[in-house]
C-alpha cells in the first residue's frame, strides 16, 4: 500500500518541522531491530527515511516513509498496514500544532532551549505496547546496556517484519511473550524485576489500544494497573505514544539534576524540585523537559565514575 501525502499547513507547518527528529524518539539504539532511521541534513530542509515494523490491532505491519522539504511518501506493509498508513500523519506531528507560546517564557533558559527546539513536534504512534517494551528494559540500568537487551530479547523472539526489509523485525508476539517464565530471560541480562512487567504488558495488549484512545489522564491511570509500570515508565511512553507535551519522566536518574541546574543553578535537584520548577508550565513540562534536557547545561559531575556491572553477571 503506497500513498504521497502532501504535507499542507493545515496538516503541517513542513518549513518549520524537522521530521528527522520528530521521529527520532521512536528508535531505541542505532541498531532497533525494529525501528530505522536515516536522514540527511537536519531541521526543516532534511530528506530521510524512517522504516517500522509493529504489532497492530489488525496484525503485523510495516511502515516506512520517506521525506523531503515538500512531501512525505508512505508505504505500508502487512495485515496492518492500513492502521500504520492512518496514523502516519500523527506520527510526524500533524496534530502539534497548537502554540505554546514558551519561545516567549520568562526563564530565558526554557526560552532559549524551547527555541533551539522549534522545529521537533510532538508525535504519536498511538502504540502503547510497542513503546512500553523497550521502555521497561530500560528501567534502572544505562542506556547503551538496554538497547543491547532490546535487540537481544528481539532476536530471541521476533518474527520478520512484512514487507521487503531484510533483517527488520517486528516486537515480540504478545502471546509469545507472555508464555516466557520470568526465568528465561536472565540470560538475556534482564531480572525477574523487569522481566515480570513485560510478561504483564504482553498479557494485558489487547487492551492497550483501547487505552490509548482513552487520553493521557485516563491512559496514566490505567497503565498504573499493572505491577511494575511506575511514574518513570508511564511519563516516558506516555510522549510517543500519545503526543503528550505535559509527560514528565519522574525517576529519572539524570533529568531532575538537569532541570534544578538549568532552571534553578543548583547542582542537584529532587523530582519533587524538578516538577515544582516545571509547574509554571503546566499543559508543556514534557515538552520543556525534553528542550532544556537536549539544549541547555549538563549537570555538574562529582566524584568518580562508577564502574558499571552488567545484569547478567549480577
Amino acid at each position: 500500500m503506497t500513498a504521497v501525502i502532501a504535507l499542507a499547513p493545515a496538516q503541517i507547518a513542513q518549513d518549520s518541522t524537522d521530521i528527522g527528529a520528530t521521529l527520532s524518539w521512536y528508535r531505541h539504539g542505532g541498531n532497533d531491530p525494529t525501528t530505522w532511521l536515516s536522514t540527511i541534513g537536519r531541521g526543516p530542509s532534511s530528506a530521510g527515511r524512517f522504516v517500522r515494523a509493529s504489532q497492530t490491532p489488525d496484525g503485523p505491519g510495516t511502515l516506512s516513509l520517506q521525506w523531503d522539504r515538500d512531501e512525505v511518501a508512505v508505504e505500508t506493509y502487512g495485515p496492518g498496514g492500513a492502521w500504520l498508513q492512518h496514523q502516519a500523519g500523527r506520527m510526524v506531528g500533524a496534530d502539534d500544532t497548537d502554540d505554546h507560546g514558551l519561545e516567549a517564557a520568562e526563564h530565558p533558559v526554557v526560552a532559549a532551549a524551547v527555541h533551539a527546539n522549534r522545529h521537533l513536534r510532538f508525535g504519536a504512534s498511538g502504540d502503547l505496547y510497542h513503546e512500553l517494551l523497550p521502555t521497561i528494559i530500560e528501567q534502572r540500568i544505562t542506556i547503551g546496556e538496554a538497547h543491547r537487551q532490546w535487540q537481544r530479547l528481539c532476536f530471541e523472539l521476533s518474527e520478520p517484519a512484512p514487507g521487503p526489509f531484510a533483517r527488520l523485525l517486528l516486537p515480540p508476539d504478545p502471546a509469545v511473550l507472555a508464555r516466557q517464565p520470568s526465568w528465561w530471560f536472565h540470560p538475556l541480562g534482564i531480572e525477574r524485576k523487569r522481566a515480570q512487567p513485560l510478561i504483564d504488558v504482553a498479557r494485558h495488549a489487547s487492551k492497550l489500544w483501547g487505552w490509548s484512545a482513552l487520553g493521557s489522564g485516563e491512559a496514566r491511570s490505567k497503565l498504573r494497573l499493572i505491577p511494575g509500570i511506575g511514574q518513570w515508565t508511564i511519563g516516558s511512553v506516555l510522549g510517543p505514544a500519545l503526543g503528550d507535551p505535559d509527560a514528565v519522566a519522574v525517576g529519572d536518574f539524570h533529568l531532575k539534576n538537569v532541570i534544578a541546574h538549568n532552571l534553578a543553578d543548583e547542582a542537584r535537584g529532587t523530582d519533587e524540585r524538578m516538577m515544582g520548577l516545571l509547574e509554571p508550565y503546566a499543559g508543556q513540562r514534557g515538552r520543556v523537559a525534553r528542550s532544556v534536557a537536549q539544549h541547555g547545561a549538563a549537570a555538574p559531575k562529582f566524584g568518580p565514575k562508577k564502574r558499571i556491572l552488567p545484569m547478567h553477571a549480577w
